[in-house]
């Protein structure tokens, strides 16, 4: 008896997932697909109807909106007759589902495309930009939905899960932010939201396919093996393509979040200051740099101090080679010792007025370091010119631009050596000259200029003007 009662166990749960009494008869269930993928007349109006109230649905911002229109588009009916006609091996189907879905995919973008560019909102909520970065979490949500899409077909029991799906792989939003991006020009949520659609569309109909092969529905007689074999080879072959950049765009969206993480862990843990409070903290990643910008407002710190007390501190969270960037927007404490809400608000509003600001000091401090280096130059080669070239009486290097009188707009950068000589130099001994210099102060090339003329003229002018 102890024997049975695993075995008893087993067959009780798998009876639960016994789906052979619910399904319907191979001919039925190709019937109802093959009816859903045709696109003309009133199905063809009812998508461009859909794809308007989608588009307003992200226009507007509205979840709602944009779930009625998945429920009323018939856009699923191509993808599941691809699956289908690759399941079975029905080439003339295949064909069909791609030329209608295609056509579905123009005509959804077209009409997307003409209402945004009459539309008088053109700002991108979260409902459109959420659709513009697919990631490998899309690639499953197609999957998942397309295989319990074809299971619903071919059972009996279908339920509500082809609205279902549609809602979930959310087919339509992708096409109206593509079409939002053509009408006001951004590429970047066109090709996003266009891959979007595309991993959804594949996987739908990859799903199908082995919902298809689970099945064991019968091939069509005039199959042909060898073409078969051909096109799956070529199913697989775009499933896997189709999925590696989402794989890219996944690792990048984790490494953010985990960044976002330890940077938040990081703030609220080391940046405890008395009658100083953190406004706002930012964590970025851009080209592979990692910058956290803290705004603090309250009794004003030390930045410079707190900033090199705060860097020692980031090992320790795992936040190695990332650049800290400190603003202070005020002392906003009141006398009882509490911040004034609306003052907050104040601050919060102006902290990218701050970030820019201080990105333009950043640039000045460069270009007067830039400056401050050239005017060192002379100084710097001096006690050197003495001996190496004893005819070098005075000198100065300096950084020139020189614009264009013929052309308008062209500038030119030349570095200038100003030079007095106490004997003059044949052009030999000014050739080495310059290359010694070039050398010394590893500038690109440096043009020489002999301003013994200029000194005696100017004397003699000072000579006339005084008598």
């Amino acid at each position: 008896m102890n024997t049975d009662l695993p075995k008893k166990i087993a067959n009780y749960f798998a009876d639960y997932f016994t789906i052979s009494t619910q399904l319907i008869p191979q001919s039925q269930a190709e019937q109802d697909i093959r009816e859903g993928v045709s696109f003309r007349g009133t199905n063809i109006i009812i998508l461009v109807l859909a794809i308007l109230i989608a588009s307003l649905g992200l226009n507007t911002n509205s979840t709602a909106v944009i779930i009625g229109a998945m429920l009323i588009s018939p856009l699923m009916g191509p993808i599941i007759g691809i699956g289908l006609g690759v399941g079975i091996c029905d080439f003339a189907l295949i064909k069909r589902a791609l030329r209608n879905l295609l056509m579905a995919a123009v005509f959804s973008i077209v009409a997307s495309t003409l209402y945004f560019l009459i539309s008088p909102v053109s700002e991108g909520h979260s409902e459109l930009l959420a659709r513009t970065s697919p990631t490998i979490y899309d690639v499953l949500i197609g999957f998942v939905g397309g295989f319990a899409g074809i299971l619903a077909i071919g059972s009996t029991s279908k339920g509500n899960v082809i609205p279902g799906v549609a809602i979930a792989t959310a087919l339509m939003p992708p096409l109206c932010t593509a079409g939002y991006g053509l009408a006001t020009w951004q590429l970047n949520y066109f090709f996003g939201a266009g891959y979007l659609f595309v991993i959804n569309s594949i996987y739908i109909a990859f799903a199908t396919f082995i919902g298809v092969k689970l099945l064991n529905y019968k091939n069509i007689p005039a199959s042909d093996p060898m073409r078969a074999r051909k096109v799956r080879r070529v199913v697989y072959t775009i499933a896997i393509l189709t999925m590696l950049p989402s794989i890219w765009l996944t690792w990048r969206m984790l490494n953010q979040t985990k960044f976002n993480m330890l940077a938040s862990r990081f703030v609220a843990t080391e940046c405890q200051f008395p009658d100083t409070q953190v406004l706002s903290e930012k964590p970025e990643i851009i080209n592979g740099e990692k910058t956290i910008t803290i705004t603090f407002i309250g009794q004003p710190l030390p930045l410079d101090s707190v900033r090199m007390s705060l860097a020692a501190r980031l090992n320790g969270y795992g936040l190695d080679g990332t650049k800290l960037v400190l603003l202070q927007g005020g002392n906003i404490i009141n006398n009882n010792g509490t911040s004034t809400e609306g003052m907050r608000d104040v601050f919060a509003m102006a902290q990218t007025t701050i970030v820019s600001q201080q990105r333009q000091l950043d640039s000045l401090r460069s270009e007067i370091r830039s400056q401050k280096a050239t005017m060192d130059f002379g100084a710097m080669v001096a006690p050197e010119l003495k001996v190496l070239f004893p005819e070098v009486t005075d000198i100065a290097v300096s950084r020139n631009i020189f614009a264009s009188t013929e052309h308008k707009g062209q500038l030119d950068t030349v570095n200038v050596a100003l030079v007095q000589f106490s004997a003059p130099m044949n052009r030999r001994q000014l050739e080495k000259f310059r290359e010694y210099l070039e050398a010394r102060l590893t500038l690109s090339s440096i043009q020489i200029v002999n301003t013994g003329n200029i000194i005696k003229s100017n004397e003699k002018s000072g000579h006339k003007q005084a008598s």
